[in-house]
């Protein structure tokens, strides 16, 4: 890693330290470039399949759980969102057709998410543009030595920080 005021271990004592450390640098490099592929890949989805960003990562959540389906607090996990905000991303994809609620076979009082035919369609349809764009914007740039390793790299990070977030009770 480039190094900018020093080691990793180096001391921050001016604003200029602070802007030009090195992990600092890095990490805001890692969260810009999220950012605007976030920002790229879900003005892609909703221009071309009418869905969010957020609403292609239910559906995909969805799909993985097949039959009979996710309760709200399970995708609520899956997407560090509040119950409440699920709840009302839910409504909106059921009004689309995207979902349903069905009963909890295992809890008579409970409700479960699942995916309509014509989510999975849109699953299916989103995923396929979603992959593309990826490949372009995400992969194509990086050296190809360095691809696999990037992906590995990132999936360990991503479950590092998943590990550190409190379990909703």
């Amino acid at each position: 890693m480039e190094e900018h005021s020093g080691g990793e271990g180096a001391e921050i004592s001016t604003p200029e330290d602070a802007a030009n450390d090195a992990l600092v640098l890095a990490f805001g490099r890692l969260q810009g470039a999220a950012n605007r592929l976030e920002y790229i890949l879900g003005r892609s989805l909703e221009r071309e399949c009418g869905i969010s960003h957020l609403m292609f990562e239910v559906l995909l959540i969805l799909g993985r759980a097949g039959d009979p389906g996710l309760s709200m607090r399970a995708i609520a996990q899956e997407q560090v969102l509040t119950t409440g905000g699920v709840t009302r991303l839910v409504d909106r994809m059921e009004a689309a057709g995207l979902v349903e609620r069905a009963e909890d076979p295992g809890d008579r009082r409970g409700r479960l998410v699942r995916l309509t035919p014509v989510g999975e369609e849109s699953t299916v349809t989103a995923a396929r543009l979603h992959r593309d764009n990826i490949r372009r914007y995400f992969v194509t740039p990086l050296p190809p030595e360095d691809r696999d390793r990037f992906a590995e790299d990132i999936r360990i990070l991503s479950h590092s920080a998943r590990d550190e977030l409190p379990r909703l009770p």
